[in-house]
C-alpha cells in the first residue's frame, strides 16, 4: 500500500470505530420517543432489550471474528462486519414495532461485534510487522472512549431535532463510504490455505458470555439474585465455561488458544482490560446517576458533564501515541494511566450532595486522562506481543474480556449501591427531611462505588508492574504453513 492509501485506511478505521461505539450508547437517550412512537402502552417494559440484544449479540460473536481474521484475512471479515452492521441499522430505522426493533438490534450487534475488534486488527496490519507506530491503536482507543462519553448526548440531539430513526439511518451513508473505500484501498494479508474453525468452541464461548451477561443484566432487577432464574443462568454459565475450557485444550484449532496465556503481556493485558471495563462503568454510569439523582439534572444535560472526560481521553491519548512513537514503552503508559485513574476515582469518592459541579468536571477530566493513557497503548501492547498468526484472536480477545469486565462491574456496583443504601424508603417517594436523609445515604453508597473503582484501578497498577520490561518487538512474521497474498 502507498502512504496515501494507508492514511485513507486509517481514516476508514476511525470512522468505523465511531459507528460501533456510538451505537452502543446512543439509544439510551432516545428511549422515550421510541416508546411513544412504537408502543406507548407496553413498550417501556421492552426497552432494556434494545441495549441487551445489541450487547449479547456483539459479545457472542467476538471470539469467532478473531479466528475468521486469522483464517480468512482481516479485509474480508471487516467488510462483512460492516455490511451486517449496515443491514441491522437499516432494519432498525424501518422497524414498526418494539419487537422488530429488538430483533434488528441483534442483527446490528452481530455486525458491531466485528466493527471494533476487527478494525483494530486492520489497523495493526496497516502498521505492518515490526513497525513502531502507535497512531492507529492510540487513536482507535481514544475515538472509542470519546464516543462512549458523547454517544448519549448525540442521541439526544438527533431524537429531539430530527427523529429517533435517524439514530440508525445516519449510519448508512457513513457505512457505505467505509465499504467502498475499504474495498478499494485496503490491501491486507490474505491466507489461502484451508484451516479448520472451531465452531463448537465458538458456540460454547457464546453460550458462556450470553448467560453471564443475562445474569448481570437481570440479577437484582427483574429477578432476585437468589431466584431460580438467576441461579439457573449462573450454573449454565459455569457449565458453558467449563466445557469451553475443555474444548480449547482438546480442539485441533482452538478458537481462543490457551497457550496465549503463557505470554505475560497477553495474560496481564487481558486482565487489565477486563478490570478497566469494570471501572469505566463506575466512571460513566454512576456519575450520570449522581448528576440525575443527587443534583436533579436531566439526562440530556447530564451527558454534557462527560465532555471533560472525553477531552482528557483525547488529549492525553494523542500525546501518549506521539511518545510511544518515540520509543516510550507501553508498560510505562499502563502503569501511569492506572495510577492517574486510581487517584481520579479516589477524588470522585469524596463527592457530596453539594459538591461544586466544576470540581466534578475536573475529576472527570482526570479520569479521562487516566483512561486515555491506557486504552490505545494496552491494545498496542497485546498486538505486539501476539504471534503474528494469532493477531486476530488476540485483538478480539482483549475486547471480549473488556465486555465481560463491563458486565461484571455493572452487576457488582449495582448490587453494592442497593445494599449500602439505608434511607427511609425509595428516593422518588421521599420529601422534606426524609429525602435529605435518603439522599445523603444514596450519595454515600455512590462514593463507595467510586472507592471500589479506585481499588480496581490500583489492581490494574499492580498488574501493570508485573508486565515484562521493554524488549524488542516480537510481532514479526513467523514461518507458517500458510501462503499469504495481498487482498
Amino acid at each position: 500500500m502507498t502512504e496515501t492509501q494507508r492514511r485513507i485506511g486509517f481514516l476508514v478505521c476511525l470512522v468505523t470505530i465511531v459507528l460501533a461505539v456510538l451505537d452502543m450508547q446512543i439509544v439510551s437517550a432516545a428511549t422515550v420517543p421510541i416508546v411513544r412512537d412504537l408502543d406507548p402502552d407496553h413498550g417501556i417494559d421492552k426497552i432494556p432489550w434494545l441495549v441487551s440484544a445489541f450487547a449479547l449479540a456483539s459479545a457472542a460473536v467476538l471470539p469467532l471474528y478473531g479466528k475468521f481474521c486469522d483464517v480468512l484475512g482481516a479485509k474480508r471479515v471487516f467488510l462483512g462486519a460492516v455490511g451486517t452492521f449496515l443491514l441491522g441499522s437499516a432494519l432498525c430505522g424501518a422497524a414498526q414495532s418494539i419487537g422488530q426493533l429488538v430483533a434488528a438490534r441483534a442483527v446490528q450487534g452481530v455486525g458491531a461485534g466485528g466493527l471494533m475488534s476487527v478494525t483494530m486488527v486492520v489497523i495493526a496490519q496497516l502498521r505492518g510487522p515490526g513497525e513502531k507506530d502507535a497512531k492507529g491503536a492510540g487513536m482507535g482507543g481514544i475515538v472509542s472512549g470519546g464516543g462512549m462519553a458523547l454517544g448519549p448526548w448525540i442521541g439526544g440531539l438527533l431524537a429531539d431535532h430530527a427523529s429517533w430513526r435517524w439514530i440508525f439511518y445516519v449510519n448508512l451513508p457513513l457505512g457505505l463510504a467505509v465499504l467502498v473505500l475499504g474495498g478499494l484501498v485496503l490491501k491486507l494479508p490474505r491466507h489461502t490455505e484451508r484451516r479448520r474453525i472451531d465452531f463448537l468452541g465458538a458456540a460454547l464461548a457464546a453460550a458462556f458470555s450470553t448467560t453471564l451477561l443475562l445474569v448481570t443484566e437481570w440479577g437484582g432487577k427483574q429477578y432476585a439474585w437468589s431466584s431460580p432464574q438467576i441461579v439457573s443462568l449462573a450454573l449454565a454459565s459455569l457449565a458453558a465455561l467449563g466445557l469451553f475450557l475443555w474444548r480449547q485444550v482438546t480442539a485441533a484449532e482452538p478458537i481462543l488458544p490457551l497457550s496465549m496465556f503463557r505470554v505475560p503481556e497477553l495474560r496481564w493485558g487481558f486482565a487489565i482490560q477486563g478490570l478497566m471495563g469494570a471501572a469505566m462503568v463506575g466512571a460513566m454510569y454512576y456519575v450520570m446517576v449522581y448528576l440525575q439523582v443527587a443534583r436533579g439534572i436531566e439526562s440530556s444535560s447530564a451527558g454534557l458533564y462527560l465532555i471533560p472526560m472525553a477531552i482528557g481521553m483525547t488529549a492525553v491519548g494523542i500525546g501518549s501515541a506521539k511518545l510511544a512513537e518515540r520509543g516510550w514503552p507501553e508498560r510505562t503508559f499502563t502503569v501511569a494511566g492506572s495510577a492517574i485513574a486510581a487517584v481520579a476515582f479516589l477524588l470522585l469518592s469524596t463527592l457530596g450532595a453539594d459538591t461544586s459541579l466544576w470540581l466534578l468536571r475536573a475529576y472527570l477530566l482526570l479520569v479521562g486522562m487516566g483512561f486515555g493513557t491506557l486504552i490505545g497503548q494496552l491494545i498496542q501492547l497485546v498486538q505486539e506481543a501476539a504471534p503474528r498468526h494469532q493477531l486476530g484472536v488476540a485483538t478480539t480477545a482483549i475486547r471480549f474480556f473488556q465486555t465481560l469486565g463491563t458486565a461484571l462491574g455493572a452487576a457488582l456496583f449495582g448490587t453494592l449501591t442497593t445494599r449500602l443504601y439505608d434511607g427511609p424508603g425509595p428516593l422518588a417517594s421521599l420529601s422534606g427531611a426524609a429525602r435529605t436523609t435518603g439522599l445523603e445515604s444514596y450519595v454515600s453508597a455512590l462514593d463507595t462505588v467510586f472507592l471500589c473503582g479506585a481499588a480496581v484501578m490500583t489492581l490494574c497498577l499492580i498488574l501493570g508492574l508485573l508486565l515484562p520490561r521493554p524488549r524488542p518487538a516480537r510481532n514479526t512474521p513467523e514461518p507458517t504453513r500458510e501462503r499469504v497474498t495481498a487482498a
